[in-house]
Formats: C-alpha cells, sequence, structure tokens
C-alpha cells in the first residue's frame, strides 16, 4: 500500500493531501499530493547520500503529518527499518530503546527534540565522536532548525534506489519493557501492508472526501484512496468546529479524544470509528446520538491491528458479562489458551519482539471468551484482582459501570489491613452530571455484581497516561487508596501495557 500511496501522490499533485484545522475550525491545506510526493523524494535522496542503505534502521522522532509521512516513505523506498522513538518517554527510557534498535541515524523536528530535553545532547551527539554516544548513531533534524538543534536533514535532488522486499523488516515501535529490558514489536512489509488493507478495508474511505485522523494508520489507507486527511485539533473546542464545517465521511478519534469532543456537544457526520484504549456502549451511543451514521470500536494492539471490530448497535444489544469487541475481522484467528487468555494470529500480526525469535499467535495478555465467532473480553490478565478466594477481572464488570452520565469507570484493587483486597470503583462523570444522581443511577448495576461488587464508590476523575490517554490503573488505586484511607499500593510488575 505504501507503494501505491506513492503512485497516488503523483496523480492530480495540486489537490490536498494533509489538512489542518484554523484556530476557529477553518480548514487550510498543510500540503497538496505533489508536496508530499516531493518531500518523499528528497529525503529519500538525502538519506541515500547520508550513506544509508536496505536493512539498516533509521530512528524518527517526528510529529504526525507531512514531514513524519514523507519520512517514512523515503525510508520504505530505501528498504530501511524505521524505529518510532517517543520524545516523552524520558533520557533514561529513550536511551535504553536507542541502545536496543541501534539506529544508523536518528531523525527528529524541532519540537520533538524540545520536548525530550534533546537539543543540546543531541547535537552534541551529532557533531562529537564521544564512544558511547555514538554507539547510537548521529541525528538530524528535519523540518524547521531552531538554534541547539542537531545539524538539518535537507532534502536532496536526485535518485534514490528503490528496495526492499515482503519479508523485510519495516518498522520497530517500543510498547512496554524497562530502561534494562525495553520491548519492541517488529513488523515486516508485508505484515504492515496487510494491516493497512485491513483498515481500508473497515473503513471504505472514497476518493475526494475528507477524513480525520492523526495516526499513520489512518493517513496511510486513506491517501491511498484518494482521500485528503484531516489532523485533528487538539483543542476539544476547535476540533468541535472543525468536524462541523469538515463534515468528514470518516474520523478515527482515540476514547479520550472523543468524550473531550462530545463534551462540547458538536454537529457530529460520517462513520466514527475509536480504539487504542477500551470504548464503552455508552460512548459508541453517545456519538450516534450526536449525528453519527455509524459509530465503531475498534480492538487493535500494536502485535496486530486491527483484530477487531463492533458497531455502536450490535455493542449495545450485547447483555452477557464483558466487553464485546466484536468478530474478527477477516484473516483474524482467534482463540482462547488454557488459561483464558486470548490469543490471535492473522496476516497482519508483529513478525517478533525485536531481539526474539519468531512467534506464531499473539498473546494478548488480555482474558477472553469467545461468543461465537465474537471476541468478548474480560481484562488485562494483570490486572486481576484476589478477594476472598475469588479472582476478579475488572474488564469483566467495567462495562455495566457506563451508565447514562458515566464517562469513565475503572474497578481497582486496594491492599486491606488483612493482606486481600479490597475493591473499588472510580467513576468519572460526564460534564455537568450530579455526583448524587450518578451514585442513584449505579446502585441496581453495583447490586447485580454480586461476588464483584465494590466494597466502595469513588466519583472522581479517572487519571491517564500515554499518548492514547488510557486509564492509569496504578494511579487509579493510589487515588481510591488515598480516598478510602488504606495504604498506597506499589505498581505491580510483569504483564504488557
Amino acid at each position: 500500500m505504501l507503494n501505491e500511496l506513492a503512485a497516488v501522490l503523483r496523480r492530480h499533485p495540486d489537490r490536498p493531501a494533509v489538512l489542518a484545522a484554523g484556530p476557529t475550525g477553518s480548514t487550510r491545506t498543510r500540503a497538496t499530493r505533489g508536496e508530499l510526493a516531493a518531500l518523499a523524494d528528497g529525503y529519500a535522496a538525502a538519506l541515500h547520500h547520508h550513506g544509508l542503505a536496505a536493512g539498516d534502521t533509521l530512528g524518527v522522532a517526528v510529529r504526525p503529518g507531512p514531514l513524519a509521512l514523507s519520512v517514512l516513505l523515503a525510508a520504505h523506498r530505501l528498504g530501511l527499518r524505521v524505529a518510532v522513538l517517543d520524545p516523552s518517554a524520558g533520557p533514561d527510557v529513550l536511551t535504553a530503546r536507542l541502545a536496543l534498535a541501534r539506529p544508523a541515524l536518528v531523525v527528529a523536528d524541532a519540537a520533538a527534540q524540545a520536548v525530550a530535553g534533546w537539543a543540546r545532547p543531541l547535537a552534541d551527539r551529532a557533531r562529537l565522536a564521544l564512544p558511547r554516544l555514538a554507539e547510537l548513531g548521529p541525528v538530524r533534524t528535519v523540518g524547521r532548525r531552531l538554534p541547539g538543534c542537531a545539524p538539518a536533514l535537507r532534502p536532496r535532488p536526485g535518485p534514490a534506489p528503490d528496495r526492499g522486499g515482503p519479508d523485510d523488516d519495516a518498522v520497530i515501535i517500543f510498547t512496554s519493557g524497562t530502561t534494562s529490558r525495553p520491548r519492541a514489536v517488529v513488523h515486516r512489509r508485508a505484515g504492515l501492508d496487510a494491516g493497512m488493507r485491513a483498515v481500508a478495508d473497515l473503513v471504505r474511505p472514497r476518493a475526494g472526501a475528507p477524513v480525520l485522523g492523526g495516526t499513520f494508520f489512518v493517513l496511510v489507507p486513506a491517501l491511498a484512496s484518494g482521500a485528503p486527511v484531516a489532523l485533528p485539533a487538539r483543542s476539544p473546542r476547535v476540533l468541535a468546529r472543525q468536524v462541523a464545517r469538515l463534515r468528514p465521511q470518516a474520523s478515527y478519534l482515540t476514547p479520550p479524544q472523543l468524550r473531550a469532543l462530545l463534551a462540547q456537544r458538536p454537529r457530529l457526520s460520517g462513520r466514527f470509528y475509536s480504539g487504542s484504549a477500551p470504548v464503552s456502549a455508552t460512548l459508541l451511543d453517545r456519538a450516534r446520538r450526536a449525528g453519527a451514521e455509524q459509530a465503531w470500536g475498534v480492538y487493535a494492539l500494536t502485535e496486530l491491528f486491527p483484530a477487531a471490530a463492533v458497531e455502536a448497535t450490535e455493542k449495545a444489544a450485547f447483555t452477557g458479562d464483558g466487553d464485546l469487541v466484536g468478530a474478527p475481522l477477516p484473516g483474524v484467528d482467534a482463540r482462547v489458551g488454557p488459561d483464558g487468555r486470548l490469543l490471535l494470529a492473522g496476516p497482519g500480526q508483529a513478525h517478533r519482539y525485536l531481539g526474539e525469535p519468531p512467534h506464531d499467535l499473539v498473546d494478548t495478555g488480555d482474558v477472553a471468551r469467545l461468543d461465537g465467532d465474537r471476541i468478548v473480553l474480560a481484562g488485562r490478565s494483570k490486572d486481576m484482582i484476589l478477594r476472598g478466594a475469588e479472582n476478579i477481572y475488572p474488564g469483566l464488570y467495567e462495562p455495566a459501570l457506563h451508565v447514562p452520565g458515566v464517562n469513565l469507570a475503572v474497578l481497582v484493587g486496594v491492599p486491606a489491613d488483612d493482606g486481600d483486597e479490597r475493591l473499588v470503583a472510580v467513576v468519572e462523570p460526564e460534564p455537568g452530571v450530579d455526583p448524587g444522581r450518578l451514585r442513584g443511577a449505579l446502585d441496581p448495576v453495583l447490586a447485580r455484581m454480586g461476588a464483584a461488587r465494590p466494597d466502595a464508590l469513588l466519583i472522581a476523575p479517572v487519571p491517564t497516561s500515554g499518548r492514547s490517554r488510557k486509564p492509569d490503573r496504578a494511579a487509579t488505586a493510589a487515588l481510591a487508596a488515598a480516598a478510602t484511607g488504606r495504604p498506597v499500593p506499589s505498581p505491580r510488575r510483569g504483564g504488557r501495557g
């Protein structure tokens, strides 16, 4: 699909490719198709001139947008392996990840260098042959270069070789681990292509009509289908105006982005997709009531994307315990292991974890069951709470807590005086919802939870973390412990986030 995108960009070069929102929600063109193609050509020639060759690793810390996409297209053409770097991970984590990936070159925009506090260290690393730091590779700035940034990597004229086969590594995505043992997922080119095509089949973007979304797996399928992509505004108020004016055919927002948008009481249109964190039936129903033609929850992992999807109507009709995430998408095989954990396989799955042998099945870390051909999650195995003789999986019960008026709900365990755990439900209301009325609406739900009925209910904002703003269970448990006068629990070790 990346090869197809490179060809599509050369057709109708004056048409807009990447759009952005102005302060009032108005749309402006960030890059045309021709400009994207020219940038990709220029960066491919520059990276080739820099000495990078097929099989080398290129570290990329560039915000989503035209620059990032053009660098990725250039790397794909040269047969490079891209290591995606998060500048907000902190210097120790970042250094450990760089040491594992060992990029031949790191490219970063000025914002990434500023966020990470990299400006001076990166400049030194690029200019000085310090033995330890030199092992991590030189650094170059893409886009606007500010004082203190690494030297610039400027697009160059001239040809660049077109290399790389389907069995070659395409991308490294860091997921979890520690500074002593970081963990990273490796996708090969064939698997990455299969994942992109699965997204295209799910979203069905039409040429000419805009798609709203800022992630790579939204940008590539939409642009390859001839649809311009609008980057979502960061401000929820501006985002609401952007959606109303743009009227995108399809939109992808994470659950926190969607909740923040819905708080603005927007006028929605088209199809909405949400994932990267748990998506409740209540959230999808709110999107439908705000005007969305369809609202989909997408179950995806770094190791296999997308894996399953469910539309709001089907999810709302599900009355069983747990979180229905839908039937596996075409080509995805789902099974439940002896320990109850969900195992997946499919053409879009990762090849391996970096530094480890290839795997045939992806262990999701989610406890699940199969309801016919549909996947129902019970929660993360590492999040299990032990109360008395009961093993309680929060994901089995949290969907029921999302009654109207609830923004987010999490069940956490808090250490008790007798060495057991107390179960606390932390519920975040929608803006303007009265906490007393919300408690009344939750009473019958709590009464039906049986052995998993919480010992306490706390109405408070749920802490989130990470780029996708997932619920931070460790921070939520600490909040619950403080509110109930219990010792603050220590973070659990092990598992994948």
